[in-house]
């Protein structure tokens, strides 16, 4: 195991322990198991060795299961080292890496490359554990391409996303975003609610969709936008900034939600010590499969 370091993993320390896929199995068997064996069958603590060296058979009921069944690394079409790869230059690289610059590290194609990063991304999605406390920020935003028929609120063929950011002293320590379909109190109240704790102290602008949930946040405070949001500059500033990576590294895309909870949980973990790609691990390993099907629908 690589954990409890106050850095993240070097390519030279990644290559040193990670050389094949049986060192990839390993490190999946004493993660998925670190609490002990039990049986996704009959719920038994009790194992044997399973026909492959670092599956598990169940003394019971006999099941057998590998170190990647009921992870995002069930059923990988190649090999598990590239795959392990793929999710250090993901999680590593500060800006992310696009499916086609994995697809040239890597020696896929890149068709490839986007199908496994998506279900990379579904291991990113907030786990709405720690929401944001203190002094928030609430906004929304359109984003996508130009359109020059679109005025004021309406998104025309860009999609609408409500933005919720946490301040501490003069910077931003953590944010998220949500893509909805109207900016009414039903699809803010439920952003706000999964986002922020109903302590903290929100600013949002004057747009009506807040007002209903003065009486649920009672520390929530209105005031106007200004030109540009001038009255929300650090909000602003991260909007920006998240339009920029999308534009710079992936240029156009479709499920937009996925490319937010990628952008969110790098950005969330930037002022984190310890190790993201064990942590980007972990969430791998503890997340249902995700099938190409799904994804591609």
């Amino acid at each position: 195991m690589i954990g409890n370091k106050d850095n993240d993993l070097s390519l030279f320390e990644f290559q040193t322990q990670f050389s094949s896929d049986n060192d990839c199995l390993e490190y999946l068997s004493a993660l998925k198991w670190d609490s002990g064996f039990v049986c996704k069958k009959c719920k038994h603590t009790h194992y044997c060795k399973g026909i492959k060296e670092f599956d598990r058979q169940c003394t019971r009921c006999n099941y057998l299961e590998s170190p990647t069944a009921g992870t995002l690394f069930h059923r990988v079409k190649f090999p598990l080292l590239k795959a392990f790869y793929a999710v250090y230059f993901i999680s590593t690289n500060k800006k992310g890496v696009s499916s086609t610059e994995l697809s040239r590290k890597l020696g896929l194609k890149q068709k490839v490359c986007w199908l496994f990063k998506r279900k990379v991304m579904k291991a990113m999605e907030s786990s709405g554990n720690f929401l944001l406390e203190g002094v928030v920020e609430v906004d929304e935003t359109f984003i996508g391409g130009s359109d020059e028929n679109s005025k004021g609120r309406k998104k025309g063929n860009k999609k609408l996303v409500v933005v919720a950011i946490e301040k501490k002293k003069k910077g931003v320590s953590r944010f998220y975003a949500k893509v909805i379909d109207r900016a009414n109190a039903e699809n803010l109240g439920d952003f706000m609610r999964c986002a922020i704790t109903k302590e903290a102290k929100i600013t949002t602008d004057e747009w009506t969709g807040y007002k209903p949930l003065d009486k649920e946040f009672e520390n929530m405070n209105h005031i106007k936008s200004g030109k540009k949001g001038e009255n929300f500059p650090e909000l602003h500033r991260v909007i920006m900034n998240f339009k920029s990576w999308l534009r710079g590294l992936h240029h156009h895309v479709g499920h937009l939600q996925d490319y937010i909870n990628e952008y969110t949980y790098r950005f969330n973990r930037s002022f984190m010590k310890g190790n993201i790609f064990d942590n980007l691990m972990k969430r791998m390993v503890n997340t249902n499969p995700h099938f190409y099907k799904t994804i591609i629908s």
